[in-house]
């Protein structure tokens, strides 16, 4: 990631593998993700089954189920006893999960596990026990929207499925949230009083976009959108670079909430933190309110980093994040 930082930041287009093409320029960026929409396999969210299609129909269900939960959580009363200081993002992914999912069972709780994602196979494993494990909640349990559904189903093989998207859809929710909201809280923590949370979010995703990258596989229409992308050139789009290009951007390095007053995150040439317009994050306008929820917490009990730890490690499993960050009051 330093490499690419210190040796790409404001190309255009650049050839990182002999086979992948990386981008990084506003236009060309606009222009690439134009050209075809993403294919099943390039959908991070909804991407096959072991094999098996994720319908439309699924997908909106699913996306519906927890669209549900996170608005009942974000109508909660802010809790005065929460105490998240400790380890972050450990802390809010725990904090966040019990926020909009309830106590589930230990199934359900094994699904978020960020654990899990050191490996595909650990994920396959978890459902598969889980799946064949689950039995039915004590009536005085209150379930949510998105474990009703895995409930629904009638055969293993449909629980199975089912418990494999529970994972897809409500880990990241968790994931994101958390992630996003460490990395603020690495950058700036504590922030001023005139600057709002939206302004923290939008400059944290600038400098530390939770999704850094956009992967396309090899596809003809990117050839003739530029003749230096070849018939067998995948295309590695890089927000974290167009996020830092000084052309687009003033003091491009520097934690600066107050810009996003006068620029508009909807247009700004680049900035993608949430993907291209045509094909937005499904998650964007649940993980908004919900860092801004997690904000209102950090600011309230005045929480930062420690003053002890000055070095921040990315282990870029998956999300763009700081990970073991020491968080206390200030």
């Amino acid at each position: 990631m330093a490499n690419l930082l210190q040796e790409h930041t404001g190309d255009a287009l650049f050839r990182l593998e002999s086979d992948t093409i990386g981008v990084a320029d506003p236009e060309l960026l606009d222009a690439l993700l134009r050209a075809r929409p993403a294919n099943a396999e390039e959908r991070p969210t909804f991407k096959p089954v072991r094999g098996r299609t994720v319908p439309r129909s699924d997908a909106s269900t699913y996306m519906q189920a927890v669209g549900a939960d996170v608005r009942t959580a974000l109508k909660k009363p802010v809790d005065d006893t929460v105490d998240l200081t400790g380890i972050w993002p450990k802390v809010p992914h725990d904090y966040l999960h019990r926020l909009v999912f309830g106590d589930m069972q230990l199934r359900f709780r094994t699904l978020v596990d960020r654990r899990l994602e050191l490996t595909p196979k650990l994920t396959w494993s978890a459902v598969t026990a889980g799946a064949a494990l689950l039995g039915k909640p004590r009536k005085d349990t209150s379930m949510s929207s998105l474990a009703n559904l895995v409930l629904s189903a009638e055969s293993y093989d449909d629980r199975r499925y089912a418990m494999y998207l529970y994972r897809r859809v409500a880990a990241p929710v968790c994931f994101t949230v958390a992630a996003l909201v460490t990395n603020a809280v690495w950058l700036g923590a504590p922030f001023r009083e005139d600057v709002s949370n939206r302004e923290i979010i939008w400059e944290s995703l600038r400098l530390l976009p939770v999704s850094w990258n956009i992967l396309r596989m090899a596809s003809p229409e990117f050839g003739a959108v530029d003749r230096r992308i070849g018939d067998g050139d995948d295309v590695l789009l890089l927000p974290i670079l167009s996020h830092r290009d000084p052309k687009l951007w003033d003091d491009p390095n520097e934690f600066i909430p107050e810009r996003w007053r006068e620029l508009d995150p909807e247009s700004h040439p680049g900035y993608l933190p949430f993907g291209h317009s045509d094909e937005r994050c499904w998650g964007r306008h649940m993980v908004l309110p919900l860092a801004e929820r997690l904000l209102d917490v950090v600011r309230r009990d005045g929480l930062t980093v420690s003053p002890e730890q000055t070095v921040g490690r990315v282990e870029l499993d998956g999300l763009l994040e700081i990970a073991r960050v020491r968080v206390t009051r200030a």
